[in-house]
């Protein structure tokens, strides 16, 4: 069965473009070219990967983001950004976008990114489905981890994490004390064929890090220069099963 793609895109020129390269590589298309459209659909119907631009009549990327991700709809998406616009990639991924591509782009890279994208998304439902059905807990200090339902507890409330910064965080939690490069990060968190650059990682991990600060101290990551990052804890780590 044909994978379902989404795109939301307003410029005509750019959503054909998209539309028919993605079809003749055998993807499902459904393309809207309204903000508020595109997330009834995306809230409506279930698709594989959603494909967003930033700038569009009536709600921009960033409102719909939000939105799909307030409703817990966790289906992977890649927002497209203008050349040089940094800011937007790093509203996009605090906003929980997965991926970016930088406009303009070529069509192999277009389908490199969303290969590489499902794949991974694809890969991290079958780590959920096959794993041991008796839940585990990880005690950082004063945080309880939940790796089967990706869920970080402090005091009985939970700290809302997205997955990506849950996954960042519970890998830097099972090496306390330990400098994990950026490289090392990225090939575990997003995959050794994710295209994007380190600052993804950079952004995740400061977003983690105040969520961190915010809610308790006994957990603090601490940044190496010009290398990576270690998680400090002041209270012993222990997995409870």
């Amino acid at each position: 069965m044909s994978q379902k793609i989404l795109i939301i895109e307003d410029e005509p020129t750019l959503a054909r473009l998209l539309s028919y390269n993605l079809s003749q590589d055998s993807y499902e298309v459904t393309v809207v070219d309204h903000g508020t459209e595109g997330l009834q659909a995306a809230l409506q119907k279930i698709f594989d990967l959603i494909i967003l631009d930033i700038m569009l009549p009536g709600m921009n990327g960033f409102e719909i983001l939000t939105k799909i991700r307030q409703a817990g709809i966790r289906t992977p998406i890649v927002i497209l950004t203008a050349r040089n616009a940094e800011e937007e990639v790093v509203q996009g991924l605090k906003h929980g976008a997965d991926d970016y591509i930088t406009k303009p782009f070529g069509v192999a890279e277009l389908l490199a990114r969303v290969s590489a994208v499902l794949r991974r998304t694809s890969s991290d439902d079958a780590s959920l489905t096959q794993s041991n059905t008796k839940e585990n807990v990880i005690t950082a200090g004063e945080l309880l981890i939940y790796p089967e339902k990706y869920e970080v507890v402090l005091h009985g409330e939970v700290i809302p994490l997205r997955p990506k910064e849950f996954e960042v965080l519970l890998y830097l939690v099972q090496r306390p004390g330990m400098v994990i490069t950026r490289d090392d990060l990225m090939n575990v968190v997003w995959g050794f064929d994710y295209i994007g650059g380190q600052r993804t990682v950079d952004v995740h991990v400061s977003s983690l890090r105040k969520k961190l600060e915010m809610n308790q101290q006994s957990v603090q990551i601490d940044s190496i220069r010009g290398v990576g990052y270690k998680l400090v804890l002041n209270k012993k780590l222990s997995v409870q099963r």
